[in-house]
């Protein structure tokens, strides 16, 4: 039980996800009547964000079996910012040998970039490669919502997919060149796996056209809406994916 008020131990706690349900709830109803405590929590719970963003950039390349690990390290290191996708298409740009440098890097970005490559990506390397362990891990829609809802303010309510057999069970912040990403895992009975994607657009505000584009054994459904891009990540040519482009009405 947390002392009120609170110490900076619990208020470190509350940042960290780490309170009871009904310390959570004491912590937040404090919070809302002292906003001073408050930015300075949310100071906090930037950093925190902020780090998990730079530690993600470090670690979460896709493998390439074709380049040089001293090299990828040497880039990596001096690119802690770099989301996932843009790295993977630089590497690619530079092993063909057609471009060079930043030049390189932002013509890729621009106009060789396929649409939320970094939500194909992210669902590749988390729900089925599962590198890394998620942010956060929820039972139902509403907590996961309300995970979502600490780092994207103004963002689309996450999709209910219930009627598809699908609930959120995890979720994992992630960086981009533009601020902080974040997927949001469904899962099935059957263990099958699909992912919403939010990100801020890409860049000089970037927002997409509603579409749709098959890569590999993966299916991406993008569009906009106001401030953020947003994916839905679907395994392709199976029965969950027919039913969920019926639910969504995709």
């Amino acid at each position: 039980m947390i002392s009120m008020p609170p110490s900076d131990n619990d208020l470190h706690a509350f940042v960290d996800r780490q309170l009871s349900e009904a310390d959570q709830r004491l912590m937040e109803n404090y919070l809302a009547n002292h906003p001073e405590v408050a930015a300075r929590v949310q100071a906090w719970q930037q950093d925190a964000q902020h780090l998990r963003a730079a530690l993600n950039a470090g670690l979460q390349h896709a493998p390439n079996p074709d380049l040089d690990p001293t090299a990828i390290r040497q880039r990596l290191k001096h690119r802690f910012h770099r989301h996932l996708a843009s790295a993977a298409v630089l590497v690619l740009a530079v092993s063909v040998g057609g471009l060079s440098g930043w030049k390189a890097r932002e013509m890729t970005l621009v106009s060789a970039m396929l649409p939320m490559s970094d939500a194909l990506q992210a669902y590749r390397l988390f729900a089925q490669q599962g590198i890394l362990p998620a942010d956060y891990q929820g039972g139902d829609e509403s907590t996961m919502q309300g995970w979502l809802d600490r780092y994207f303010t103004r963002a689309d309510r996450l999709p209910d997919l219930s009627a598809a057999g699908f609930k959120p069970v995890s979720g994992r912040l992630l960086s981009t060149e533009q601020g902080a990403a974040a997927m949001v895992v469904y899962q099935d009975p059957s263990g099958q796996k699909i992912s919403f994607y939010v990100r801020p657009p890409g860049p000089k505000n970037f927002l997409l056209p509603r579409g749709s584009r098959r890569d590999g054994e993966l299916q991406a459904e993008y569009w906009s809406g106001p401030g953020y891009n947003y994916a839905m990540v679907i395994p392709s040519d199976t029965p969950a994916a027919q039913k969920l482009k019926q639910t969504l009405n995709f």
